[in-house]
């Protein structure tokens, strides 16, 4: 599969599980580890797990390998590891606090088949939503 193709699928599948401030950024010039890091915001603990969880699964229906996952145990931040594609899901106040879009606010900001980047005006303080091109 694509690597954009990929990015696609994960957004659908963290669309689906109404992943808030879902955003996929294009890291290919920043770094050699990944194409795309996504980013998305879960609203408890149980949430970010249920998000991981259908990410997993639709790893699985595609015969997609997960490569890892670090963070279930506490459920505050799960990073999923699909190679292509690295997947950070994290409750609103880590995401804020850590700031990943900062961070990394060289990446072109990119929107998939899912359409529009998901989230609510002060859902996730440092995280806002941006307009971004299409991939």
């Amino acid at each position: 599969m694509a690597p954009a193709e990929l990015r696609d699928l994960i957004v659908a599948s963290l669309d689906d599980r109404k992943g808030r401030s879902i955003l996929a950024l294009d890291v290919t010039k920043l770094t050699d580890v990944t194409d795309f890091m996504v980013l998305a915001s879960g609203t408890s603990a149980r949430h970010v797990r249920a998000l991981v969880d259908s990410l997993r699964e639709t790893a699985r229906r595609r015969a997609l390998h997960v490569l890892g996952v670090e963070g279930e145990d506490t459920g505050t931040w799960v990073l999923v590891d699909l190679g292509d594609v690295v997947v950070h899901v994290m409750q609103a106040e880590t995401r804020a606090f850590y700031d990943l879009e900062r961070l990394w606010g060289e990446a072109g900001e990119v929107r998939g088949e899912a359409g529009e980047v998901r989230g609510e005006a002060g859902e996730a303080p440092g995280a806002p939503e941006r307009d971004g091109a299409l991939a």
